[in-house]
């Protein structure tokens, strides 16, 4: 069964945010985190891996993607800060 994950990054504690979906957590962050994807998180510097989901269909991922994009940013600190209350990378975790 293959995963798919929604995450969010982050430039810093209570900084910008980047809300993402992909098959491959690891490598995705990754490449945000050496600036190979051009676009938003590489021209505010945002690669710190501050929350992820897991979902099993990536429908489901690319909708609960969009929800979290159309959150108040209030409610992603929230998320976040309940999951990973000192806003620390995540990514040594994964890999």
């Amino acid at each position: 069964m293959k995963s798919y994950y929604i995450y969010i990054l982050a430039s810093e504690k209570n900084g910008i945010l980047y809300i993402g979906v992909t098959n491959n957590l690891i490598k995705r962050v990754f490449e945000h985190k050496q600036k190979l994807v051009d676009g938003f998180s590489k021209k505010y510097n945002i690669s710190k891996l501050v929350y992820y989901e897991q979902s099993d269909n990536i429908v489901s991922a690319i909708a609960r993607e969009k929800v979290l994009k159309h959150w108040k940013r209030s409610w992603k600190v929230r998320i976040i800060e309940e999951q990973n209350p000192g806003w620390r990378d995540l990514y040594s975790d994964i890999v």
